[in-house]
């Protein structure tokens, strides 16, 4: 999750689902996230989800049905100060009954006057009976508030609390929390354009139960991919085998064991790019042979292995990419990091290398840090922070020298 140095100022209006109950875990974790939360309940809501609850997560006063003409600060009215007060307007879970009230320009509930007066991002999430969700009726009004501009996110699949099983559960947390993110990135720069990330380790397999692998965690490469998509980028993720706890919302992740398979996925989305993020710790070499069978140790006091180099990605691409495309290398060095990583970049027709000293505890694999220097031909720059930080001024440094 970004930690973007500005204001994170949230308007979440609750309605009357029963999917209410997941929102006092979702202000705990705004809060946690340094964010400032002003909410508004519906009289419906008012009796699902506990307003002491909400006020004593968020430390500030919730707003009620009953508030609704009662002057906020002498002469201000709550609804039209909250909406001009927000960075992000937030409607979840939304009700059938609240969608087609804000699709109509209704004005009956405090949420509805609110959403109707606000200028900032709007994004909602509908929650409902399966049956419901899929009425045309509901289609509509969903459909004519996406046309006006507001995030429509579709409800997720599973049990509903009504006994039925199907399309109508209000998104877990994460989720919510990386679609709220996005509308509230301050940078949308990337809007259009395709970014296709590698990222991860790659196995090289020797028989069914042994490989050759690295270190990589992978947590680079989604910082890459998720700043790339908080600034409006569809983004593709080449995935080798990692464990990320990261929620991957709004990517689609291919999934890659070797580095053949990387290198075969990488050509075949090459064409549709307009970034190729080479993040991925490719292995370099594979074992000629590899066994169907588990090799024993029994009578075998060494164990000798030939290696042949793997496919270069990053010099493939770097010598069939087309005018326009943009190519972004990484280089893990340990020792003479700004010659080897300049080196690299030469020789494998890189637009920027991002360079790192792996051997540092700081910057290494698996950590959540990192201090990358920044290679290009228009320039060198050094950034430092969290990987999504780092990330994030990578973007904002290629679209400003791109």
């Amino acid at each position: 999750m970004l930690n973007w140095k500005r204001s994170r100022k949230i308007l979440l209006c609750v309605s009357g689902g029963i999917a209410a109950y997941k929102i006092p875990g979702l202000v705990s974790r705004l809060s946690k996230l340094d964010c400032a939360v002003e909410i508004i309940l519906t009289k419906t809501a008012e009796t699902l989800v506990s307003p002491l609850a909400l006020s004593t997560l968020s430390k500030r006063r919730v707003w009620l049905q009953d508030d609704f003409f009662a002057p906020a600060r002498g002469f201000e009215i709550p609804h039209i100060r909250l909406s001009e007060w927000a960075d992000v307007v937030v409607v979840a879970p939304c009700s059938a009954n609240t969608a087609f009230g804000l699709a109509n320009g209704r004005t009956a509930s405090i949420v509805e006057a609110a959403f109707l007066a606000a200028t900032a991002p709007i994004v909602i999430f509908p929650a409902m009976n399966a049956h419901m969700f899929e009425n045309q009726a509901t289609k509509q009004n969903l459909k004519t508030l996406a046309s006006r501009g507001v995030r429509v996110v579709d409800p997720e699949f599973g049990a509903l609390a009504c006994g039925y099983e199907g399309k109508g559960r209000l998104p877990e947390t994460p989720l919510i929390l990386e679609e709220i993110f996005l509308a509230l990135s301050p940078n949308h720069d990337l809007a259009g354009k395709h970014v296709l990330v590698t990222a991860g380790p790659t196995w090289e397999y020797i028989d069914p139960v042994r490989f050759i692998s690295n270190p990589s965690s992978g947590k680079m490469g989604l910082a890459m991919a998720r700043s790339a998509w908080y600034r409006g980028a569809d983004v593709r993720m080449i995935l080798g085998p990692v464990s990320l706890d990261a929620s991957l919302h709004g990517i689609e992740v291919q999934n890659v064991v070797s580095a053949v398979e990387m290198r075969d996925r990488v050509i075949k989305n090459l064409e549709w790019a307009d970034f190729i993020v080479k993040a991925a710790a490719v292995g370099d070499y594979r074992a000629k042979e590899t066994f169907d069978h588990k090799l024993k140790r029994e009578g075998s006091e060494t164990l000798s292995l030939d290696l042949v180099q793997n496919p270069d990605i990053a010099a493939e691409v770097g010598a069939l990419k087309k005018p326009g495309q943009f190519l972004i290398g990484f280089a893990a060095e340990t020792d003479d990091i700004l010659k080897n990583a300049r080196s690299k970049m030469e020789r494998k027709g890189l637009d920027i290398i991002l360079a790192n000293d792996v051997s540092s505890s700081e910057g290494g694999f698996a950590s959540d840090n990192n201090t990358i220097h920044l290679i290009s031909k228009t320039g060198d720059a050094v950034f430092s922070g969290g990987k999504e930080e780092v990330a994030d001024a990578v973007w904002g440094y290629i679209a400003e020298n791109k």
